[in-house]
């Protein structure tokens, strides 16, 4: 991961805040409530979103749907973790995100599909085309407080 030169200050911080309650909210009224401009915080917002720190989504209950399966799969890999095979798990279809993690496994996947078949889809087929990956491990959310994810066809 490369250092990155972003410096946050108050006023980075309460925009962000107040974006994390409500994504659509106008800059016009984050500026009100913060005495700043409109444009102090157009500006800042877009900086943060331009060096990466920094995204507004809509996220969606992923236990909304009875049908729907949201997991983390543990991967151990042929070879340690390297960003190839990341950048390729990463886009295939219903994944949240990868990690590369310590302890028993070299990679986190966070999987969000539409049914059990997809989920077969991508643990058989999927990963069965990227290569290098000896095993996986698969833990199923039954149930979780707070947790959202973005919806991807």
């Amino acid at each position: 991961m490369k250092e990155r030169q972003l410096v946050l200050d108050d006023v980075d911080r309460n925009i962000i805040e107040e974006l994390q309650r409500n994504g659509r909210e106008s800059y016009k009224n984050i500026a009100r409530k913060l005495g700043v401009s409109d444009g102090t915080v157009r500006l800042r917002t877009e900086r943060m979103i331009k060096n990466d720190y920094l995204r507004i989504t809509a996220s969606v209950n992923p236990l909304y749907f009875e049908n729907s399966l949201i997991a983390m799969v543990g991967i151990n890999l042929d070879e340690r973790a390297n960003s190839d095979i990341m950048e390729k798990i990463s886009k295939v279809n219903g994944v949240q995100s990868v990690i590369n993690v310590s302890g028993r496994f070299d990679l986190l996947v966070e999987v969000f599909v539409a049914s059990r078949n997809d989920f077969r889809q991508f643990l058989v087929d999927d990963l069965s085309c990227i290569g290098g990956i000896k095993s996986t491990e698969t833990f199923m959310f039954l149930d979780a407080i707070n947790k959202w994810a973005e919806h991807r066809d």
